[in-house]
């Protein structure tokens, strides 16, 4: 890391306000757009989108504000990243999950322009220092030749699962296990594809879900579990998954339609740093599509549809819980708030921070000044 005047440095290397641009506005770019609204240093220079019906519409109303930003949406990737004027930023937010490779390329482009890039489509440089070298390689190379910085985060993956565990254990005597769980009512959830594709929920119980085909939870949350046992010192003899998945006993209706029973309700795997034989480090994801299933699992501690749970057992045994919400008391809204201004309000730092690729450990927290009374509908 960098010195803990890093913040400070930024905003006076890098000259406010810092233009942004935002590429995509779905779930995690409308967050991305209120957040740099609301940051005093930065200042939104453009907005990308794919959709023909978004182009022309004001960022304002893309993000769910009251009233305009000036600043209207557009395809132009080109323009876009010609009003950063050599530097700035880009907020990539646009999904990685089915497109890996097209969001690596888009990265590498904004960074050989100029820009810091701060993105959660790339799940393999979230510890970038185990990320595969035909990956980190033209990314390196784009970031030096741009004299730019790269952060990828998210929530689980993402600061669920290094800053915030990390941060828990600096008021720990003994460390005897290092639990992470996210525990979420995927109803909630607005990604139709990702939930019924890529986790398996409304699929038959012969259906194979990608996010737990064998090796994927450790390629996705794998670095995660190496990032805290960096933090806390320790060697991984390896990496291990569990796997268990529930059925609906009746059909779940939603508004991403119907649910049937019988097929996939609940999904519940660990992804499990060992330590001399023994599980230390554990990464858990419990959930369902209605709260009504698999009600033996692990809940939400406030009985809400969502939470980010933390608990080190040893001495003393700490357990914390955090559960955002947004755009209309929304669980699922709250963690992508809470993962685009993660994002967001590192961008001061990166613009200061030598050109290469950083990680939830490597960036420190920006505390959220000049946000008092700024809050945005």
């Amino acid at each position: 890391m960098q010195n803990e005047n890093a913040f400070h440095f930024a905003a006076e290397g890098a000259g406010f306000p810092i233009p942004v641009v935002v590429w995509g506005t779905g779930n995690m770019g409308r967050a991305a757009i209120r957040s740099i609204d609301a940051h005093p240093g930065l200042e939104l220079a453009a907005v990308l989108v794919s959709s023909p019906a978004k182009v022309g519409r004001d960022a304002g109303d893309l993000a769910g504000l009251d009233r305009s930003l000036g600043v209207a949406a557009t395809t132009d990737v080109d323009a876009a990243l010609a009003a950063l004027g050599g530097a700035g930023a880009v907020a990539y937010t646009a999904s990685g999950d089915i497109r890996p490779a097209a969001a690596a390329a888009d990265a590498a482009r904004c960074l050989s322009a100029g820009a810091v890039v701060v993105t959660p489509a790339l799940y393999a440089l979230y510890d970038h220092r185990s990320a595969p070298p035909e990956l980190t390689g033209p990314l390196l190379a784009a970031a030096k030749e741009g004299a730019s910085a790269l952060f990828a985060s998210g929530v689980d993956p993402g600061w669920g699962n290094d800053v915030l565990p990390v941060l828990v254990s600096a008021m720990a005597g003994t460390v005897d296990e290092v639990r992470c769980q996210e525990i979420f009512d995927y109803s909630t959830y607005d990604q139709p594809d990702s939930v019924r594709l890529l986790v398996g929920m409304g699929q038959p119980m012969d259906y194979e879900p990608p996010i737990v085909a064998a090796g994927v939870p450790t390629m996705v949350w794998g670095g995660q579990v190496r990032m805290i046992a960096r933090a806390l010192g320790v060697e991984l003899d390896e990496i291990r998954e569990t796997l268990e998945r529930r059925q609906l006993e009746v059909d779940v209706t939603n508004a991403m339609g119907l649910f049937e029973a019988g097929t996939q309700g609940a999904l519940r795997f660990e992804v499990q740093g060992v330590v001399d034989g023994v599980p230390r480090i554990v990464i858990e994801h419990v959930t369902r599509i209605g709260a009504d299933c698999a009600p033996d699992w692990p809940l939400p501690p406030d009985g809400g549809a969502g939470a980010h749970r933390v608990v080190i057992e040893g001495r003393p045994r700490i357990e914390v819980s955090l559960e955002a919400t947004d755009e209309g008391d929304n669980r699922a809204a709250g963690g992508n708030a809470t993962a685009a201004n993660r994002l967001v309000n590192a961008i001061p730092w990166l613009t200061a921070a030598e050109p290469g690729l950083y990680d939830g450990l490597d960036v420190p927290l920006a505390p959220a000044s000049g946000r008092i009374g700024r809050s945005t509908p």
